[in-house]
């Protein structure tokens, strides 16, 4: 039986751990053929784990030679294309904003917003000449509720979300669809224990403020993003999908007690 993105071309940045891997290995499953950039290299470890109709890209999405090069690489492997996932992002430092560094400013929104609207103005333009496609940016919970000292990553993530609301609206009667996700406090590579932890070791801490009680999971992003890519959610464009275990409707706001993102070590300190 055909999967729920058979064929389609699909370009996932960032995919070279977390919720980019779990994205690629998900679409690959369900019949994508990929294009997978990352800055790291990793990329092409997950290439390798999967079968054919996989490339891979080296990529510095705030660098719009390289992302121009990208998409010209999808259209030359694979003819066209159809999803681009704006994957690829990290976390700021953690400080008020008094303390932040204007030099830190600058890194975190090249990549987390500069790279997005990058992706999405060079996508966009190969998908108006096939005909549409869809797009599905990651986001952070974080641009929807207050973070304490996130000021910077926050703020980047907030742009996401507008560009994809303002994006969703100027193609909407040109059969691309502009959607994001937005997770919670995952269980990836922002937290120090996940780098030796597929997942939270017995008696790890469950964070307080989260509804559902435990840690997000690379797949819960994967699984929501190929929901978003796939034609089932054809009549839906502009969202920004909480993926947060319910904490940006649990909570308006966070103090002291809630920590968004934390800083935890192996040991659960």
């Amino acid at each position: 039986m055909a999967g729920r993105l058979q064929d389609k071309v699909c370009i996932i940045t960032g995919a070279g751990s977390g919720m980019g891997r779990a994205m690629a290995q998900l679409f690959h499953a369900q019949g994508a053929k990929l294009v997978l950039a990352d800055i790291s290299g990793q990329q092409d470890e997950v290439a390798a784990a999967l079968d054919a109709d996989v490339v891979t890209v080296h990529c510095d999405v705030s660098d719009e030679a390289q992302v121009q090069a990208l998409i010209a690489r999808a259209e030359d492997s694979f003819g066209r294309l159809d999803v681009l996932c704006n994957n690829a992002g990290f976390g700021g430092g953690m400080a008020p904003l008094h303390e932040q560094s204007s030099a830190l400013w600058d890194k975190v929104h090249a990549t987390n917003i500069r790279g997005v609207f990058l992706g999405m103005k060079y996508g966009i333009a190969s998908m108006l000449k096939t005909g549409g496609g869809a797009i599905v940016n990651t986001s952070s919970a974080s641009a929807v509720v207050g973070w304490k000292h996130h000021g910077v990553y926050s703020s980047a993530k907030a742009g996401v979300h507008q560009l994809t609301k303002v994006a969703a609206l100027d193609y909407s009667d040109r059969n691309i669809r502009v959607n994001a996700v937005a997770p919670g406090t995952m269980w990836t590579g922002l937290v120090e224990a996940s780098k030796t932890h597929d997942a939270p070791p017995e008696g790890f801490p469950t964070l307080a403020g989260i509804p559902m009680g435990r840690w997000g999971r690379a797949e819960d992003i994967a699984t929501a993003a190929l929901f978003l890519a796939s034609d089932e959610a054809a009549y839906i464009t502009g969202v920004i999908l909480p993926v947060d275990g319910g904490y940006s409707i649990g909570f308006s706001g966070m103090g002291a007690e809630r920590p968004g993102i934390v800083s935890v070590n192996a040991d659960g300190t």
